[in-house]
């Protein structure tokens, strides 16, 4: 059974930063695009960050420059750090796993990040 395994979100004050990892098992995570996504309250769940698997990255204009996308295909692990954290940035991050040519995709199952003082 696929499984996409989010961990590192919690409470940070603004300014400061949070590395989320999610680590992915029964996928043959090398030729799966990875992605971060999160939902805030009332909102839709919107992109933050993609990853291809010849680690080419794609970032939200809200995040430029302050949150960097990786993946460590011998750990089937991706990561996100975020640096510079704002209020805004508060939300419940899902990562994301799409396969590069089938039409297949796995979600997690979220982690909390809340920024506040």
């Amino acid at each position: 059974q696929v499984q996409l395994v989010e961990s590192g979100g919690g409470l940070v004050q603004p300014g400061g930063s949070l590395r989320l990892s999610c680590a992915a098992s029964e996928i043959r995570f090398s030729i799966y695009i990875m992605g971060w996504y999160r939902q805030a309250p009332g909102k839709q769940r919107e992109l933050v960050a993609t990853i291809s698997t010849g680690d080419s990255a794609n970032y939200a204009d809200s995040v430029k420059g302050r949150f960097t996308i990786s993946r460590d295909n011998a750990k089937n692990t991706v990561y996100l750090q975020m640096n510079s954290l704002k209020p805004e940035d508060t939300a419940v991050y899902y990562c994301n796993a799409k396969h590069a040519v089938a039409f297949v995709a796995y979600w997690g199952q979220g982690t909390q990040v809340t920024v506040s003082s």
